[in-house]
């Protein structure tokens, strides 16, 4: 016999009042070298900036895709390869530029503007990008990443997702008008991605690698 489905049992299921899309935090570690000298304050300026000024991120898909196997007038589905998806981030644009000119550098070094020459090793040119889901509370259920409660315990997002060997192939175009008006420029930036990783960060410290 089915149990009965309340409104107090769905209350007792949903941990932490739900996930909020609006709670995240996007990190990039380490810009590759070349960029870094565009921070007159110090190296690791871009990646401080860049945690407060990407305004939207994705959680990855996961994605394995089909292979038809015809038999007899019936198509058998199994098991292909993995495939990941383009990964999209939105950025604030502030008056200085820093940001957008890290990423035109950082296309322009893989093939340059001039004469389409560019970096050769992989390594040069890729990094590893992080996007945090953070909750709304302390305790049981963390919520804010680097960061540490008001009884010096470290405070970890609920679930981490690590992006691997990431380079930029597209940063948009920033559309100017003079109809436009209270409004904050951003622009898109695409990413290709290698693989991905995810981790929660709960008491089962559940990991997918």
């Amino acid at each position: 016999m089915s149990t009965l489905r309340t409104i107090t049992g769905f209350k007792e299921r949903l941990a932490g009042g739900g996930a909020r899309p609006n709670l995240f935090e996007v990190e990039i570690p380490s810009f590759p070298e070349p960029l870094q000298n565009l921070w007159s304050t110090g190296a690791g300026q871009e990646v401080e900036t860049f945690k407060f000024l990407c305004k939207t991120a994705a959680l990855p898909a996961s994605n394995v895709s089909p292979i038809d196997v015809p038999f007899r007038g019936r198509i058998l589905k199994v098991a292909g390869d993995r495939t990941f998806d383009v990964w999209n981030v939105t950025v604030i644009n502030d008056e200085d530029f820093k940001l957008r000119t890290a990423f035109e550098l950082w296309m322009n070094n893989i093939s340059k503007l001039e004469n389409n020459t560019g970096a050769t090793n992989p390594t040069s040119y890729m990094t590893d990008a992080y996007v945090h889901q953070l909750g709304r509370g302390a305790g049981t259920i963390n919520s804010t990443t680097n960061s540490e409660s008001t009884n010096g315990t470290a405070i970890t997002p609920l679930r981490t997702y690590k992006f691997y060997d990431i380079f930029p192939t597209n940063v948009s175009e920033i559309a100017l008008s003079y109809d436009s008006s209270d409004t904050i420029e951003e622009y898109n930036v695409e990413f290709q991605v290698q693989w991905w990783s995810a981790e929660n960060t709960d008491a089962t410290n559940t990991e997918i690698k």
